[in-house]
């Protein structure tokens, strides 16, 4: 009899270890609802498959591209689409084509370095400030809400015009009396680091009032008073468990703000303060053929609406991550 009993029990906590590893297989971590939730929204995915299709085409189209983007024929200018010049030509007799994906180069790498450049220094600052507190906090935020009183637009365009032609002066001076290096000599060049430190500069303050905010929320918490009270620097604590902790909604923001920025990009080009040619962005390119619109109006729409899709799709991405990783959203 106190054989069967032994058995029995020995089968109940069997039965309840079998039990309980089910359940540990069939639990799901929040990585694996959030990329489930992510691919189940159809205009992320589609965000998605416009995003990466563009970042395709701005790394590796211009090494496909039919013909050299600066290459005029006068012979063929204002060219509807063909089978020789699939997007039609421009009012120089160049390839829309091969534009479009010189284009979409300088759109990629233009935010893209901004993104990295403004979360940089957004996080930097925030960080600073959420856990200096005092007068240092109030002086970054008043800064940044400083920035936040201007249009972004009108602001970053102030920016490029009063900079570009003093940097440009000190380039050509060490040029002149420095080193004779070629590339001090490329305006080009001139025009992408002012872009960059516009962009960048306006972009700065919403980043950093966001991991200022998730740094203060996160301070108060249980495990970072263990840490001081067992005397861990302020440096580690920062670096190692305060900025890892509030980085996800960095990650949101930027993803959304990619299409932003190549949205500005393109408006300081239109303005004839950004990219110029010989670059070639798809505002410049918009701005050059505008007065040809009536009697040619493909020059004008082909990269509008590439400029569109791609600001589209990157903020449908944007908005599916975010919908994905907001704890709001998850079914209970």
């Amino acid at each position: 009899m106190s054989e069967q009993v032994t058995d029995e029990a020995e089968n109940q906590e069997n039965s309840g270890l079998a039990d309980n590893f089910e359940q540990m297989v069939g639990q799901r971590s929040l990585r694996m609802d959030a990329f489930e939730r992510l691919i189940r929204n159809k205009a992320a995915m589609m965000g998605l498959f416009i995003s990466v299709f563009m970042v395709f085409v701005g790394l590796f189209g211009p090494f496909f591209a039919p013909y050299d983007h600066l290459d005029i024929n006068l012979q063929r200018v204002h060219e509807t689409p063909t089978t020789d010049h699939w997007l039609g030509t421009d009012l120089l007799g160049r390839d829309m084509l091969s534009r479009i994906m010189h284009g979409g180069r300088t759109a990629v790498f233009v935010a893209f370095v901004v993104i990295v450049i403004s979360v940089g220094l957004g996080t930097l600052f925030g960080a600073i400030a959420a856990f200096a507190g005092g007068f240092i906090d109030d002086l970054i935020m008043r800064i940044m809400d400083g920035f936040y009183s201007f249009p972004e637009l009108l602001l970053a365009a102030f920016i490029y015009a009063v900079v570009r032609r003093p940097v440009e002066g000190f380039m050509t001076s060490i040029y002149d009396n420095v080193v004779a290096w070629d590339i001090l000599k490329q305006t080009l060049y001139v025009d992408y680091a002012m872009v960059f430190g516009a962009l960048a500069l306006i972009s700065v303050p919403g980043y950093a009032r966001m991991i200022r905010g998730q740094i203060i929320s996160l301070r108060e918490r249980d495990f970072i008073r263990a840490e001081r009270a067992l005397g861990v620097p302020n440096r580690q604590i920062l670096t190692k468990h305060l900025i890892p902790n509030a980085i996800a909604p960095i990650v949101v923001l930027a993803t959304i703000n990619v299409g932003g920025v190549m949205l500005l990009e393109s408006s300081l080009s239109f303005l004839g303060l950004g990219i110029q040619p010989p670059g070639a962005s798809w505002g410049n390119m918009i701005a050059q053929n505008l007065p040809m619109w009536r009697m040619y109006p493909h020059v004008v729409l082909i990269p509008g609406i590439t400029l569109a899709v791609t600001v589209f799709g990157f903020n449908f991405l944007g908005d599916g991550v975010n919908d994905a990783l907001n704890p709001r959203q998850i079914r209970r």
